[in-house]
């Protein structure tokens, strides 16, 4: 996928913890350039910007252009099922993630599906 076009990115499942890989990732989309979305339903803010505890609490007009998902693959299907909602254009299911059925429903209602790859690498190897 090219993120060369990519504003906004929702990170679902953001720690705010610095060791976790979720926290690494969505500080590095930050300092990139992207817009990232905060999506925990345990946090209030991920370094200092407002957190959301899922898709559809994120509003309209911040228009979500990658679901960048840290979830287990047994927990993909709901967060699919709320990116298509919210007219997200693409899925990013981070190493190790991988849930065929989920990716299934998201490419036929028409969003580019990432399985199984680190969006951070992908986007250092764009550069």
């Amino acid at each position: 996928m090219d993120l060369s076009n990519i504003k906004t990115i929702a990170v679902v499942g953001v720690s705010n913890k610095p060791s976790r890989d979720s926290h690494m990732v969505a500080k590095y989309l930050m300092d990139a350039g992207f817009e990232v979305i905060p999506v925990n339903p345990k946090l209030e803010e991920f370094l200092g910007i407002k957190a959301y505890p899922d898709l559809l609490s994120i509003p309209a007009e911040k228009k979500v252009d990658i679901v960048n998902i840290f979830r287990k693959s047994s927990e993909v299907m709901p967060v699919i099922e709320k990116a298509i909602k919210i007219d997200a254009k693409s899925i990013w299911m981070q190493l190790g993630i991988v849930n065929e059925e989920a990716a299934d429903v998201a490419k036929k209602a028409g969003l580019e599906v990432v399985m199984d790859q680190c969006i951070k690498i992908a986007h250092g190897c764009q550069k």
